[in-house]
C-alpha cells in the first residue's frame, strides 16, 4: 500500500460508485490502509465505463480504477450471517468505517453504530446519503443528478443562459459526488483529529444534499438577503466572458472589476473602441455586454488562444485557456509539478493517473498501488489477519458469503 501521513491509519470502506470510494480514496493515497468491502457481484462502478481498450470488463472500468487506488479488495455478502460476523471482525480492527447504505440498513443488518461501537468503542463510523439519517426526505432515492441539483447548484447552471427556458444543467462528470467527498473526508479526519487527542470514538451522518449546499452557499445567501432566487440568465457575463480566438479555441477572461478590464484592453493593444463612453466603467459594459461582446470577439480573432492567454495573463488579468482533455495531458504546467502519476494494474496495466493536488514537504505519499481486482485480498485479509482457513474460504465461496 502507499506510504504516507496516514501511515497506520486503518478504514474499512463499504461503499460503492464514486462518493464513498473518492473518499477513501483521499485516505488511501495519504498512506492509510484501507479495506474496501464489495459484494460478491463487485461496485457498481465496475459496470460503469469508459472501459479500457472499449471492452466491457469489471476490471478494466476507468471510473473504478481511478477511485480506488492504494486499496486492499474484498468481497461479502452480509446478507448472510457469516458475511456479518466477519463484518464485525473486520470493523473491531479498523478506525474509520465509511458506508453509503440507505438509512436503515445497516441496522437492518446489525451493523449500525451502536452495535459497532460495542466491538470498537474507538470506531469513527460514517454515512453517507442523499439526504442524511433523519428529515421527511430521509427514504428518498436518489443518484448524482437527483442530489446535485436538491442542492441548488445546478439552478443557476449554465450561466448566462440566453433565456429562462433553457433547462438547468449539472456539473460535469460527477463533480458533485467527488465535492461532497472531500466534505465527508473534512468531517471524519475532524473526528480521527479529536479521538486522537484523547477523545473518542463517534458517528458521522453525511447528507450529500447539505454537502453540496455549502459550497453552494453564496445563492442562497443571495435568497436569504434579497429575497428571490438568482438566475441563470444573463448573469456573470463579465465575470466570464468566452473568446474564440483564430484557431477555434477559446479563452474565458474576467472583465470585472475595472483593473481586470484595463488588462485585457492592454492586451489587446488598447484598441479605440474601448475609449467609447459606453464601455468606462462596470455599469455601463454590463449594460451594453452585447456589444461588447461583439467587440470582443472580433479582436479575439486576430490571436490563436496560446497567444491571448499569455497576453493577458502577463496585464495581470485573469484568464484561461478551455483546454481538451488532450491539451491538459500534455500542459507544460502539470508536467512541470509531475502531477500525473503511472500506476501498475495486473489487469489494466500501467497507467497513467492524476496525483495529488498539493505537495507536502515532509511526508510526500509514495508507493502507489492500483485498484483491487475483485476479492484480490480475500486471502490476505481473511486468512493471514482474522485467522481463516484456506478450506473456510472454500466454504465461504461455496456459501456465497465471499
Amino acid at each position: 500500500m502507499a506510504k504516507g501521513p496516514l501511515s497506520g491509519v486503518k478504514l474499512l470502506e463499504y461503499c460503492s460508485f464514486v462518493t464513498g470510494p473518492y473518499c477513501s480514496k483521499l485516505f488511501a493515497d495519504l498512506g492509510a490502509e484501507v479495506i474496501k468491502v464489495e459484494t460478491p457481484r463487485g461496485d457498481e462502478a465496475r459496470r460503469r465505463g469508459p472501459f479500457l481498450g472499449d471492452k466491457p470488463d469489471p476490471e478494466l472500468s476507468g471510473l473504478f480504477l481511478y477511485h480506488n487506488t492504494n486499496k486492499l479488495g474484498v468481497t461479502l455478502n452480509l446478507d448472510s450471517p457469516t458475511g456479518r460476523k466477519i463484518f464485525k471482525k473486520l470493523a473491531a480492527e479498523a478506525d474509520i468505517l465509511i458506508e453509503d447504505r440507505p438509512p436503515g440498513e445497516m441496522a437492518g443488518l446489525g451493523l449500525n453504530y451502536e452495535v459497532l461501537k460495542q466491538v470498537n468503542p474507538s470506531l469513527i463510523m460514517a454515512s453517507i446519503t442523499p439526504f442524511g439519517q433523519d428529515g421527511p426526505y430521509r427514504d428518498y432515492k436518489a443518484y448524482c443528478l437527483n442530489t446535485y441539483h436538491a442542492s441548488g447548484a445546478g439552478y443557476v447552471l449554465p450561466a448566462n443562459s440566453p433565456n429562462a427556458e433553457r433547462e438547468p444543467i449539472k456539473g460535469g462528470g460527477f463533480v458533485g459526488e467527488c465535492d461532497v467527498s472531500v466534505c465527508a473526508a473534512v468531517s471524519i479526519l475532524g473526528a480521527l483529529f479529536w479521538r486522537n487527542a484523547g477523545g473518542s470514538g463517534q458517528y458521522i451522518d453525511i447528507s450529500k444534499q447539505e454537502a453540496e449546499m455549502s459550497l453552494e452557499r453564496m445563492n442562497i445567501v443571495r435568497y436569504y438577503e434579497l429575497g428571490k432566487s438568482p438566475t441563470r440568465v444573463k448573469i456573470n457575463r463579465l465575470r466570464d466572458t468566452l473568446l474564440r480566438c483564430r484557431d477555434g479555441g477559446y479563452v474565458k477572461v474576467v472583465v470585472h472589476p475595472d483593473k481586470q478590464w484595463q488588462g485585457l484592453v492592454e492586451a489587446l493593444g488598447t484598441p479605440e473602441w474601448t475609449k467609447e463612453e459606453k464601455f468606462s466603467n462596470h455599469k455601463l459594459r454590463e449594460a451594453n455586454f452585447d456589444d461588447l461582446e461583439v467587440r470582443l470577439g472580433k479582436e479575439a480573432l486576430n490571436y490563436e488562444t496560446e497567444d491571448l492567454f499569455f497576453r493577458i495573463q502577463a496585464k495581470g488579468t485573469a484568464c484561461a485557456p478551455v483546454c481538451s482533455a488532450e491539451q491538459v495531458f500534455k500542459s507544460p504546467q502539470t508536467k512541470a509539478r509531475d502531477f500525473y502519476l503511472e500506476i501498475e494494474h495486473p489487469a489494466a496495466g500501467a497507467l497513467m493517473y492524476p496525483g495529488l493536488p498539493y505537495k507536502l514537504s515532509r511526508t510526500a505519499p509514495s508507493d502507489n498501488q492500483g485498484a483491487p481486482l475483485l476479492g484480490q485480498h480475500n486471502e490476505e485479509v481473511y486468512c493471514h489477519r482474522l485467522g481463516y482457513s484456506q478450506q473456510d474460504l472454500v466454504k465461504f465461496k461455496e456459501a456465497g458469503v465471499i
